[in-house]
């Protein structure tokens, strides 16, 4: 760099440093290293733009799962074809896939017309393709209203779980993700056709938002009503952590997998076991075996009653029964016992004393509120929420919106008017504010 580019970019720089007894002349070549990082730093935001810094929700992290037919897949089909050109060896191919996968699947004797006629999708596990040669791993599904009928029909009466979240956690070079970028253990899940389990699973895409309400530390988490939103707002009813911890022994050599059936909010252990596959190239294969084991897990764990939602995760501001009860008991006046018949002093004119008609209890309008609240942290979430919903007349509460650290906002359905609850949170201690159709608390 001449002279005059050095006193045109760092003059300022040097006065600045000149100006203290700290910097002497004799520190120049500090003060041009700090200048030339300066300079890149500028020239690095003018290269990537300020829009690159607010990358939390970008990038191509998520994975569409496959349909959730209840069609017949049948895997690992080997084939090893020859023909005119590569196109005639890739049909020859596909249709030995289809003869060898309706005698794995248990099919009669038929033929290859008609069991073309069945076939509705070839998936691709992996292929080579060469001039006149095709040798590939195929998957073939048939078609579950043509081809049930031979192979045994459908579902039947089985056993159908709730909707149930999967989050699957990957542990892999000392790193636990989800959805923060496209790993293989969610691609395995999204290639999982779940139509012919009996486990309703739903699996998010893993795009946008879902990578920052799904991360792997929400496992850990205990908080009832941060589950609830987070099942709320994928239509579930629990949650299945699958988890899967890959372990290299050397780069380029074995890859071994250990999977982890685990369920519900507090994380509960089913069951695991262990798979090893030869080399990177063997991991897809792998892990979609792992994901078919851990199907299996899932579904026995469901016929043996295990896989139960939590009912901690259905808490509404519905009192016990029992408890009613006593209250009601504690509040009805003390009855006297009516007398059947009249004294004997006084005269019988032949009339019998009618029952007292009992009164009909008024019902008080349901209606829905907004409710504010502080939120610092979770147990202050928690707190506010189990303090509405234990107020009487409170049918149910939910938050609408989070904000950690700030004010949140819950909906409340409330049998009764707002001022009738302002005046039941106060009782608990609650300072509260009334505005319209909303109230705003805090201790």
């Amino acid at each position: 760099m001449s002279d005059w580019a050095k006193d045109l970019w760092f003059s300022p720089m040097t006065m600045f440093f000149r100006s203290s007894p700290r910097f002497a002349p004799r520190n120049r070549p500090l003060v041009w290293v700090l200048g030339t990082l300066a300079l890149a730093l500028v020239a690095a935001l003018a290269l990537l733009g300020p829009a690159r810094l607010w990358a939390q929700v970008e990038g191509d992290r998520g994975i569409v799962p496959v349909a959730s037919t209840s069609d017949i897949q049948i895997s690992d089909i080997e084939v090893n074809s020859t023909g005119a050109d590569a196109a005639e060896a890739r049909a020859k191919g596909w249709d030995e896939a289809a003869r060898l996968a309706w005698k794995k699947a248990g099919g009669p004797a038929m033929a290859d017309g008609v069991i073309q006629s069945m076939v509705s999708a070839i998936v691709v596990q992996r292929e080579q393709i060469g001039p006149r040669r095709y040798i590939a791993t195929l998957g073939v599904v048939f078609d579950r209203s043509r081809a049930g009928q031979y192979l045994g029909g459908t579902n039947g009466g089985r056993k159908h779980s709730s909707p149930l979240l999967v989050i699957p956690v990957l542990h892999s070079g000392g790193v636990a993700q989800v959805y923060e970028v496209q790993g293989p253990w969610q691609l395995a899940w999204a290639h999982f056709r779940a139509g012919n389990s009996p486990i309703d699973y739903v699996r998010p895409v893993g795009a946008g938002g879902d990578s920052l309400v799904i991360t792997a530390g929400q496992p850990g988490r205990r908080s009832r009503a941060w589950w609830r939103n987070v099942l709320d707002q994928f239509g579930a009813a629990g949650v299945l952590i699958p988890e899967a911890r890959l372990e290299r022994q050397w780069p380029g050599g074995p890859v071994r997998g250990t999977f982890t059936a685990r369920f519900g909010p507090d994380n509960a252990y089913i069951d695991s076991f262990t798979l090893t596959a030869k080399d990177e190239a063997g991991l897809p294969k792998m892990l979609a075996e792992a994901v078919i084991r851990l199907d299996q897990i899932y579904a026995q764990a469901l016929a043996e009653g295990k896989l139960k939602v939590d009912t901690s995760l259905n808490v509404t501001g519905q009192i016990d029964p029992g408890i009613a009860a006593l209250i009601a008991a504690g509040q009805a006046p003390e009855q006297t016992a009516v007398p059947t018949a009249r004294p004997s002093s006084a005269p019988n004119d032949g009339a019998s004393a009618s029952p007292t008609p009992t009164p009909t209890p008024i019902q008080a309008e349901t209606r829905t509120f907004t409710v504010q609240f502080a939120s610092p942290d979770a147990t202050a979430v928690d707190s506010a929420l189990g303090a509405v919903r234990s107020a009487p007349g409170v049918k149910g509460a939910s938050t609408t919106s989070l904000a950690m650290g700030g004010t949140s906002v819950m909906r409340v359905t409330y049998e009764g008017d707002l001022d009738t609850l302002a005046a039941s949170l106060r009782a608990r201690g609650w300072k509260v504010s009334v505005g319209a159709n909303a109230l705003s608390i805090k201790r």
